[in-house]
């Protein structure tokens, strides 16, 4: 699986030092990407949905979504979103 989305809870994100992540911020619009290095995010407003070759994937606030290296996929962002993101 390229894309994973779980949910997390508060402890998880101190855990994990989410909060000290930069931010990402983007308005309504549509974009093919291609991750050329894993990203984890955790999104902390609006909704998407990402078309890959493995399906179609809806990601909200509150949802911790990790994109695995090699994906390409089309985001279709539906309420402007903003996250905390990581390359690893």
């Amino acid at each position: 699986m390229k894309i994973i989305i779980n949910l997390i809870d508060e402890q998880e994100i101190a855990k994990r030092g989410i909060r000290s992540w930069p931010i990402w911020e983007k308005e309504v619009s549509e974009f093919d990407w291609f991750y050329d290095t894993r990203e984890q995010c955790f999104f902390l407003e609006g909704e998407a949905i990402i078309k890959t070759n493995e399906g179609t994937f809806m990601v909200r606030k509150g949802d911790y979504v990790t994109f695995e290296k090699g994906l390409s996929c089309k985001w279709k962002i539906l309420t402007p979103v903003k996250k905390h993101y990581k390359f690893s």
